[in-house]
């Protein structure tokens, strides 16, 4: 998809921080609304967020837009070397051991988009970056655990569906992360 605007990319830092976590609270009470129901989204909340390990590894991206000469963000997300498949800080279940690129997959991780951007191309531009990432660090296969309303861009983007895990979540509603993964 090709953009009419000029999208800027750079390493999140943790000075990002309170600006990729609003961005990502943002993305996911309107982005999702099309595909979910409030208490659905409430319960996608529990896999969804802030993961420090990828800030701190130097695998997250912010991307950037130009607003009358100040640059604001308008996304984010990344790549994992760790055997993580999903989740923020809060979430449980989570393995932070590093993957052996030999043998096993890098993950995307954490893609959000402001609202007001979305169609742009921004999504896009991530899966780039963290694929590209990603393949020169090592790894031969990557993989992503995705939420219903990610899953026709990834789909589109050549990743497989693997398998399907339902949880249900602290509210009662099911939450359901499509496991996909792509030859680099």
């Amino acid at each position: 998809m090709n953009s009419p605007f000029n999208f800027t990319h750079r390493i999140a830092t943790e000075a990002d921080l309170p600006a990729i976590t609003r961005l990502m609270q943002l993305s996911i009470e309107e982005n999702m609304k099309e595909f979910l129901t409030a208490a659905e989204i409430e319960a996608n909340k529990e896999s969804m967020g802030v993961d420090q390990t990828l800030i701190d590894d130097g695998t997250y991206f912010v991307i950037e837009a130009d607003n009358g000469g100040e640059a604001i963000m308008v996304g984010c997300g990344g790549w994992g070397k760790r055997r993580t498949l999903y989740g923020g800080n809060h979430t449980t279940g989570r393995d932070d051991s590093l993957s052996d690129p030999a043998t096993e997959p890098a993950r995307i991780r954490a893609m959000y988009t402001h609202p007001e951007w979305t169609r742009q191309g921004i999504g896009t531009l991530l899966l780039d970056l963290g694929e590209n990432a990603a393949r020169d660090a090592g790894f031969k296969t990557i993989e992503l655990g995705s939420t219903v309303p990610g899953y026709p861009l990834y789909l589109a983007r050549g990743y497989v569906e693997v398998a399907r895990d339902t949880k249900v979540a602290a509210n009662g509603q099911e939450n359901t992360i499509i496991k996909m993964e792509k030859a680099l």
